[in-house]
């Protein structure tokens, strides 16, 4: 029996205007969530499909149990994305173009890549998000709480239910592939691949959202970019389109920490990889006695001053 739950929530996206720099202590934190929103729609949508072609595969009824549960709990992220990136489309309608195009990158992979490489992709990715996560977690306080609550809501519960199915998809993987190789040796090509998404959805942000409303340079991510655009300053004459300023999302939090952080994500692309071993956010653990509960965890920062109200 799988212990996965499917959790259906709704977070009031069409109540009031959704801000695009939604944190406004770390516009480029609010700029990079709202690319992985992006990115989770047409990721998730990949996933769904990838299940349905994988599940004749799967001859174990417990991992067909765990698979079924697993792309349940991706759908319902899906759909509470997609209310998300729709607030932010109705406020920047071109936003629309750049999300289209993001989830053409993954229909690309559906169209083109075998089901053994889109496993591998959903496996690789997927066991990064532990550790990046927690890193993430452990700073709600910074990066989460002082921004919209229906964004940092969304958010907290997208990311402590992945690590919830933190081994669904390597063990999925391994029940059909079962090369952990192939998995190691498929990495370079899968994230260049999510970069090169998360640089559409960045990209387009610049695009289509003004400058007063990001208040960064959406691509300030990427040190390349952010590099080029320091040396167009520098030369004398030379026309370039300053975006803003070039913080980047992390920059605040401890070094010691995001270095942990980045040894997690190397460590998870390793042969024999068990994710069940990783050290978990003291704040999923949290969310999950609280959610059981009863606690409104739509409005994790603000459900007790509405209940005092």
């Amino acid at each position: 029996m799988t212990d996965l739950i499917v959790r259906k929530m709704r977070f009031a996206f069409a109540e009031s205007d959704v801000p695009f720099n939604w944190n406004e202590q770390n516009p480029a934190f609010s700029s990079m969530a709202n690319a992985v929103s992006f990115l989770a729609i047409g990721f998730e949508k990949m996933i769904v499909q990838m299940i349905k072609e994988a599940m004749p595969l799967i001859t174990d009824p417990k991992i067909a149990e765990e698979a079924d549960a697993f792309v349940r709990q991706e759908g319902q992220h899906s759909t509470a994305h997609r209310q998300h990136a729709k607030a932010l489309v109705r406020r920047y309608p071109g936003l629309q173009e750049t999300l289209d195009d993001v989830i053409a990158a993954f229909d690309d992979l559906t169209a083109n890549k075998s089901i053994e490489y889109r496993l591998a992709y959903t496996a690789d990715l997927e066991a990064t998000f532990t550790p990046v996560f927690k890193l993430m977690l452990d700073h709600d306080s910074t990066l989460f709480a002082p921004g919209d609550d229906r964004v940092a809501s969304l958010f907290l519960w997208h990311f402590v239910e992945e690590i919830e199915h933190r081994s669904s998809a390597l063990i999925i993987f391994s029940s059909i592939v079962d090369n952990e190789w192939y998995r190691m040796r498929m990495a370079p090509s899968i994230f260049k691949h999510v970069m090169d998404t998360i640089r559409i959805a960045c990209d387009g942000f610049n695009k289509h959202v003004p400058l007063e409303d990001r208040a960064i340079d959406s691509m300030s991510m990427f040190a390349k970019h952010r590099n080029k655009q320091k040396l167009r300053k520098l030369i004398p004459g030379m026309h370039y389109e300053d975006f803003g300023p070039m913080p980047r999302a992390f920059d605040d939090l401890p070094m010691g920490e995001q270095l942990t952080a980045l040894k997690g994500i190397v460590r998870s692309q390793m042969p024999k990889h068990n994710p069940d071993h990783e050290d978990l956010p003291v704040l999923a653990e949290q969310w999950f006695r609280k959610y059981d509960e009863g606690y409104d965890v739509t409005r994790w920062y603000t459900a007790d001053q509405k209940e005092v109200v």
